[in-house]
C-alpha cells in the first residue's frame, strides 16, 4: 500500500530557527523520510546537519548521492549541489542554478513531485523572494500536501507569502505546530495520483542528467536567460509560473525581476559615469573657448555640460530615490534569499 512517506522542507533567510523547532518535535519513529534544503553559499562548510542533529531524535545526515530514501532519517542538502529525488534515490547535482542558487528549494520540490507525487508533504519556511512557490504548486498538483510557516511570524515572509499566493489552500501554521501537522499525515495510506506533466519531466531530467528526451518544455517566451542568454520557456503549474532556459537555468518571477534590476542598475551607473566624463571634457572646452576669446562657444559648451550633469543627477536619483519617492519607486529588490 502506498503511504505518505516523504517530507521536503525548504527555506532561506531566517529559516534555521523554525527548521530546528520543527525537527526537534519529530518523533524517532516517524514513518517518513525528511529532505531539507536551505540556501547556503557555495563555499560554506557543510555543518548544518551537525547543528540540527543536536536537538533532533531522528538521525540528521548530510545528503549523499545514491542513498535510498528510508523512513526515519533526515537528509540535508550540502553546499553547491542540488538535492534531488530520482526514483526513491537521493541525487546530488551540480546542474544549472535555479533562482541564482544551488542548492535550490524548487529543484528539490519539483524533482520530488515528479517521483513521489501524492506521497509528499511540502513545507515552506522563512525566506526572501519567491523560491519554492513553483515547487510547492507542483507538489499539490501531483497530489501532495502543502504546509507553510505563518508569514506573520516568519523573520522574512517573502517565501511563505509567495507560496500562499499560488497554493492558497496550503495549511498555514506557526513553526512550533508544523511538526504536529507532519506527524498527523505521515504514514497515512494514499491513492495513486496522476503522472507528472511533461514539462516537469523535462526540467527534472535537465537538472539530474543535463539532457532529456521529453520534447514539451512549455511555451517559449521572449526572454533571455540571465546566465547563458539562451531562450526561455514558461512553465505553469496551477497559479504558479516560472521560466526555464534550454539548458535548465530556472527563475521564479521575483528572482528574474531581481536579476533584471541588477542589470538595469549596472547600466545606469555606466551611463552616469559616461555623463560625468562628458561634463569634465566640456568644462575643459569651456575653459579653452574662454581663453581663445570665443564667449559664444564657451556658452554652448557650458549649456551642454549642464544638460549632461542634470541627466547624470536624474539617473543617480533613479537608482537611489529620495525617501519620499522610494515609497512608490521600489527600484532595488533583495538579490536573494
Amino acid at each position: 500500500m502506498t503511504r505518505r512517506d516523504v517530507v521536503v522542507i525548504g527555506g532561506s533567510a531566517g529559516s534555521h530557527k523554525p527548521l530546528a523547532q520543527t525537527l526537534a518535535r519529530l518523533p524517532s519513529d516517524l514513518p517518513a523520510v525528511v529532505l531539507v534544503v536551505l540556501h547556503v553559499a557555495p563555499g560554506a562548510r557543510s555543518t548544518l546537519a551537525d547543528s540540527l542533529a543536536r536537538s533532533c531524535a531522528l538521525p540528521v545526515l548530510p545528503a549523499v548521492d545514491g542513498t535510498r530514501l528510508e523512513p526515519g532519517r533526515v537528509h540535508v542538502a550540502v553546499p553547491d549541489r542540488h538535492l534531488l529525488v530520482d526514483d526513491d534515490v537521493i541525487r546530488l547535482s551540480d546542474g544549472p542554478r535555479q533562482n541564482r542558487v544551488r542548492p535550490a528549494v524548487d529543484a528539490l520540490f519539483r524533482s520530488a513531485a515528479r517521483w513521489c507525487g501524492p506521497r509528499l508533504v511540502g513545507v515552506i519556511l522563512s525566506g526572501s523572494l519567491d523560491d519554492g512557490a513553483a515547487g510547492l504548486a507542483a507538489i499539490t498538483a501531483t497530489g501532495g500536501i502543502a504546509l507553510v510557516q505563518d508569514p506573520t511570524e516568519a523573520r522574512f515572509p517573502g517565501m511563505p507569502t509567495a507560496a500562499l499566493r499560488v497554493v492558497p489552500d496550503a495549511a498555514t501554521l506557526p513553526a512550533i505546530d508544523l511538526a504536529d501537522a507532519i506527524v498527523e499525515v505521515a504514514g497515512k495510506p494514499i491513492t495513486a495520483g496522476a503522472g507528472p506533466p511533461t514539462p516537469l519531466v523535462w526540467e527534472t531530467d535537465m537538472l539530474a542528467y543535463g539532457t532529456s528526451n521529453t520534447p514539451d518544455r512549455g511555451p517559449p517566451v521572449v526572454l533571455g536567460c540571465p546566465e547563458c542568454s539562451g531562450g526561455m520557456y514558461a512553465v505553469r503549474t496551477g497559479r504558479a509560473a516560472h521560466y526555464v532556459c534550454h539548458v535548465g537555468h530556472s527563475y521564479s518571477p521575483q528572482s528574474l525581476s531581481a536579476v533584471r534590476d541588477d542589470s538595469i542598475e549596472a547600466a545606469v551607473w555606466t551611463a552616469v559615469s559616461a555623463l560625468q566624463e562628458k561634463v569634465m571634457i566640456l568644462e575643459e572646452l569651456v575653459e579653452q573657448a574662454q581663453t581663445a576669446g570665443d564667449p559664444t562657444a564657451a556658452d554652448d559648451f557650458r549649456t551642454e555640460a549642464g544638460r549632461a550633469a542634470r541627466a547624470a543627477d536624474g539617473l543617480r536619483e533613479y537608482v537611489h530615490p529620495p525617501p519620499s519617492a522610494a515609497r512608490t519607486v521600489a527600484f532595488r529588490r533583495p538579490a536573494g534569499g
